[in-house]
């Protein structure tokens, strides 16, 4: 999978089913993808936030990619202060968001994977997050091609992905490599927000704000496998 910053409950719920996670550190960034933005609510309202990112080539990889110089950790968390101050849990999970958005480190694959792993040591997910790149194969692969011979360098006999792999990747060619493909389909989550009209699919920290570590933990096994 791709390095997401916050991501939404759907990608805990593929890292805490799997035996092993391998994250993309040597896959090219994507300007409109999820990797340093995502969703939050704000005033009963869905907004993005982003981390910024220093000027450079767009052809360049996530770890050649490095926050920018005038990044405002603060005016990031003011944010989200903002947002969720009267959330029931903002007392246990803001000080969690505060260490990762205050991250030292300034290279956006590490600056992330950071923020993954202090995520899941709090949601109690304890599978463990290979490098992409510290695998041996031939890194110069695309798509498809690059997961069987990930999976294969692995020793791996199943391949996971969210439903949006669908169009992605084909059973068939899987199960002539001798691999199973699964996809997990997220069942609707739904939660108390401070509004009447739930806003579905934001940042965990949406879901951190508003439900007890154990029922997220119970929400990350709402799925069903297609």
């Amino acid at each position: 999978m791709q390095p997401y910053f916050f991501p939404y409950i759907g990608y805990w719920q593929l890292l805490a089913r799997v035996d092993q996670f391998v994250l993309y550190d040597n896959i090219q960034y994507t300007k409109k993808g999820w990797i340093n933005r995502n969703r939050f609510l704000q005033n009963g309202k869905d907004q993005m936030f982003t981390i910024p990112l220093k000027k450079d080539s767009e052809f360049l990889d996530v770890v050649q990619r490095f926050l920018a110089d005038d990044f405002n950790p603060d005016k990031l968390l003011n944010q989200f202060e903002g947002s969720y101050r009267e959330a029931p849990y903002f007392k246990t999970v803001f000080p969690l968001i505060a260490t990762i958005v205050k991250a030292q480190d300034k290279n956006l694959f590490l600056y992330i994977h950071h923020s993954i792993q202090v995520v899941a040591d709090f949601l109690n997910i304890r599978t463990p997050i290979v490098i992409s790149s510290t695998i041996p194969i031939d890194h110069s692969l695309k798509s498809e091609s690059k997961v069987l011979a990930l999976c294969k360098a692995m020793g791996a006999s199943t391949y996971v992905n969210p439903i949006g792999g669908q169009d992605l990747y084909s059973k068939s060619t899987f199960e002539e490599q001798g691999l199973a493909l699964q996809f997990i389909k997220m069942r609707p989550v739904c939660y108390q927000q401070t509004t009447d009209l739930f806003v579905a699919n934001l940042s965990i920290i949406d879901v951190m704000m508003f439900n007890s570590r154990e029922n997220i933990m119970a929400m990350l096994t709402e799925y069903d496998f297609l």
